[in-house]
């Protein structure tokens, strides 16, 4: 059915013979091109045209004609005016402004051969920058802790109670899921290779050493950074956006104590607590995979796992936990508090405050690997 007033082209031989005739006719707006069938059939059209440029344009019978329709026109010429074209005065305006556009070039744009380095010392500076900023939040949350531990009746507790239950106990579910199917994998695949030897029984010392020193922290700190770190970022970061923190100053509200302090000492309070969950739903795993995979009962497992593991172990996963809490909380605030007011820097703020916390750890795991590497074994 045809469609009153669609843009059409008629082509036919010139009159003179000596090549093709283009007579445009309708309304040739972008809601008339938009329709369904139309801008294919056109541009099918324009593709059996052999040269458009020697060809006799008649664009004189177009009802309406806008920019998009014209630029259509204009690319179908090669970005010039055919010799043989007829316009009505009104379109004379429009094509002059889109000839007038593609005669301006733009100037190129060059690279400087140093461009490599002018970029590694953009990023160096900046990593110094952030660690400056770093360092001066930690000596706010310093004194922000002097002043609780002096006058602790006037503290956030409320903060403080609020931020334990976000961060520690709404994470006890993902927790105990990751902890548990962790434990079912690592006893599966150690049972396979000690079945090999028949060393059977020493699964409870690598599944106990491996979970309780190093899997249990790691897993809970990585969750924790993942799930509390980007919430920590995404909050201080929408308050910046909708201008609470500058509300706060105003009323004389100190952010580091009403804000990044309890944070802090929530996830140094919550993050041992998530490693022996962590830990102990890891263990639940590897035992009813030992059960299954070796037939070594719950009853031989609980009675080996004390004397396969050292108590230090446990003393330094409860560190490791301490000290991934805080280095989580410390950095969620210091990107939250530099996002600036706009859903953009918010959503990249966000992404590297989580990136950065999950690298901080494992550079901390890392470090506690080289201090503790001759305790617990």
């Amino acid at each position: 059915m045809q469609i009153e007033n669609a843009p059409t082209l008629t082509i036919q031989h010139s009159a003179s013979g000596a090549g093709q005739s283009v007579v445009a006719n309708g309304v040739w707006q972008v809601h008339a091109l938009s329709r369904r069938g139309t801008l294919k059939g056109i541009t099918r059209q324009l593709a059996t045209l052999k040269d458009k440029g020697a060809c006799d344009w008649d664009l004189s019978g177009i009802e309406s004609l806008d920019h998009i329709g014209a630029q259509m026109f204009w690319n179908a010429w090669h970005k010039k005016r055919p010799p043989h074209l007829k316009l009505d005065p009104r379109q004379e305006d429009l094509f002059a402004r889109i000839e007038k556009a593609s005669s301006i070039k733009l100037a190129r744009h060059r690279v400087s051969p140093l461009h490599w380095i002018i970029t590694l010392g953009g990023g160096i500076l900046n990593f110094f920058e952030h660690l400056r900023a770093f360092v001066g939040l930690i000596g706010v949350v310093v004194q922000d802790l002097g002043r609780f531990v002096r006058r602790p009746q006037t503290g956030p507790w409320r903060e403080i109670s609020a931020n334990i239950y976000h961060s520690g106990f709404q994470a006890l579910g993902i927790t105990a899921m990751v902890g548990f199917l962790i434990g079912i994998v690592l006893s599966y695949l150690s049972s396979q290779q000690l079945r090999m030897f028949g060393g059977d029984i020493y699964l409870v010392n690598i599944l106990g050493m491996a979970v309780i020193r190093e899997l249990g922290p790691m897993l809970a700190a990585i969750l924790v950074a993942g799930r509390s770190g980007s919430s920590i970022t995404a909050q201080l970061g929408v308050m910046r956006v909708t201008e609470e923190l500058d509300a706060m100053l105003v009323m004389g509200i100190s952010h580091g104590y009403r804000l990044i302090m309890p944070k802090v000492i929530a996830l140094a309070i919550s993050m041992p607590l998530l490693v022996v969950w962590t830990d102990a739903m890891a263990l639940i795993g590897g035992m009813v995979s030992a059960k299954i995979e070796l037939n070594l009962s719950f009853r031989y497992f609980i009675q080996k796992l004390p004397d396969a593991v050292p108590y230090v172990n446990y003393t330094i996963g409860l560190l490791k936990g301490v000290t991934f809490g805080v280095l989580i909380a410390l950095i969620a605030c210091h990107f939250g508090l530099r996002i600036k007011a706009n859903t953009e820097s918010l959503g990249r703020g966000t992404t590297t405050s989580v990136v950065t916390a999950i690298t901080v750890v494992i550079l901390a795991d890392a470090v506690y690997a080289i201090i503790f590497s001759g305790v617990g074994f």
